[in-house]
């Protein structure tokens, strides 16, 4: 993988993120992820970007406090800078070896400084405070911290949970104030639904005349999710399509440059990489651009700098090629296979009533086996679905031929009859998919690591008015583009 728009370390991986903008950088302090067993204690480290595609790293930035210290294990937090220009890290410390009354290992929050430029950090041990009354000891991390103009305090956001209550119910966004950074005291909570197991790496910002409120969802759907509102205190409304990607992209956080606002988050690397892993904790570093709409939504697509590194078209298909299959399925695919990192943008008209279309990736020659991203009009999502899929014996229900599709991999998106696009990045085993560049679905393809793309179409007409395939410019898998690798119209 080239990692230009995306990153992770040499032997290690990326998790949660914690942004932070200054000047024309972003400064990325992130979990460290060795997966070394028996366990090491966890970092931060640090990569700085300017340009979003090419990241500089900047080694590790908080240590773990070692095998006996409460902050083993440095986890998620948030920056922030205080008016004499000291840079303020606000972080979850947990050591499996300290464990509260439930037997759970105790997380904390804790406090460190930088008067260097964030280049060192002093730790401030007896600033660290543990779970407040009603909250459970062992779920007490992430916090977030932000000024509150109005109040004229700050305000700090924590993962917590309710110490009694329904098991899968108890997840609630704490709250606790301060007007030094030093002394914090309970507050209210910020936002309790009593609906998820948990809100992971809260984060509030303002937005014009809105109010948004970012949490992961440790639940049954593991997805990063937003709420709007016209002020700090509220009420949250949850918009139509409440989530920025998937199930693999996770802890996306954000930081605002120029009036742009970025999401990073990591997709999820699985098990033995392959397509039926599991899905472990961390991967790889992604950006996704937000655009606000008129009536306050976000609408999410890949940033404009990493879709200028793909430049180069290589491969086509002819402008207007109609697939017709009215009770039935078509298919066109290019005449050579894809370079390893491209970019794909598949415009096409979709006629009424049409029941399914969409691209291949990594494809056989003759279609059948590969990668589909499908949309399906009647349902309004995107799927991610692939062939062949998993054999478990020689019957026909032994092939997982009653799963629609990755049943975790699906976004809802407006599919009207009319134009829609569809961009595809592929790197590597990375795949961020686009559509209507409005709705993200990332996910990893490795078990086919080469192939053809094409579109297809399943009970119905589309017609592609554009199929193009970009490479960059350094790839010397990529085919140099020719009238041969035009494909011709289907009837």
């Amino acid at each position: 993988m080239s990692q230009r728009g995306f990153y992770q370390p040499k032997g290690a991986w990326v998790g949660d993120v914690i942004p932070w903008q200054e000047g024309e950088a972003f400064h990325l302090f992130y979990l460290h992820e060795s997966r070394n067993v028996p366990q090491d204690g966890m970092p931060w480290h640090r990569v700085v970007t300017e340009n979003l595609v090419d990241f500089r790293e900047a080694g590790e930035a908080l240590a773990s406090g070692g095998p006996a210290a409460e902050d083993f294990n440095v986890y998620t937090g948030s920056i922030v800078l205080d008016g004499d220009g000291t840079h303020h890290a606000f972080y979850t410390g947990q050591n499996p070896a300290r464990t509260g009354p439930d037997g759970r290992a105790l997380q904390v929050v804790m406090h460190a400084t930088s008067r260097d430029g964030m280049q060192t950090w002093q730790r401030h041990a007896s600033d660290t405070f543990g779970a407040t009354a009603g909250y459970e000891t062992g779920d007490w991390r992430d916090p977030f911290v932000l000024w509150d103009e109005d109040a004229q305090l700050w305000r700090m956001l924590i993962t917590a949970r309710h110490a009694e209550g329904p098991a899968r119910r108890r997840g609630v966004i704490a709250q606790c104030t301060s007007r030094d950074l030093t002394t914090w005291e309970a507050a209210a909570p910020f936002w309790d639904p009593r609906r998820y197991i948990a809100h992971e790496c809260p984060e509030v910002f303002q937005w014009g005349e809105w109010w948004y409120l970012v949490y992961s969802e440790f639940s049954e759907t593991f997805t990063t999710r937003y709420r709007m509102a016209r002020s700090l205190d509220g009420p949250w409304i949850v918009p139509e399509h409440d989530t920025l990607d998937g199930r693999a992209y996770y802890a996306a956080k954000s930081a605002e440059r120029d009036g742009r606002r970025f999401f990073f988050g990591w997709i999820a690397s699985r098990e033995g990489s392959h397509d039926d892993g599991a899905w472990q904790w961390a991967g790889t570093l992604s950006v996704l651009e937000a655009e606000q709409r008129a009536d306050g939504t976000l609408a999410l697509h890949p940033t404009a700098e990493l879709r200028e590194t793909f430049a180069r078209p290589v491969d086509e298909l002819v402008a207007g090629t109609t697939l017709r299959a009215p009770d039935g399925y078509a298919d066109v695919l290019t005449p050579a296979d894809a370079p390893t990192s491209f970019r794909l943008v598949a415009r096409f008209h979709i006629t009424p009533r049409t029941s399914e279309c969409g691209v291949l990736l990594r494809a056989s020659a003759d279609g059948d086996e590969g990668y589909a991203l499908r949309l399906e009009p009647q349902r309004g999502r995107l799927v991610l679905d692939r062939w062949p899929r998993r054999t478990t014996g020689a019957e026909q229900w032994q092939i997982s031929g009653d799963v629609p599709f990755a049943v975790e991999l699906e976004r809802p998106c407006s599919l009207e009859p009319g134009d829609h696009e569809i961009e595809v990045i592929v790197d590597g085993d990375l795949c961020v998919a686009t559509v209507d560049d409005a709705t993200v679905l990332s996910t990893r393809l490795y078990d086919r690591p080469t192939g053809r793309v094409g579109a297809f179409v399943g009970e119905g007409v589309v017609t592609v008015d554009e199929l193009v395939v970009f490479a960059r410019g350094s790839d010397e898998t990529a085919p140099e583009r020719s009238e041969e690798n035009l494909v011709a119209a289907v009837p």
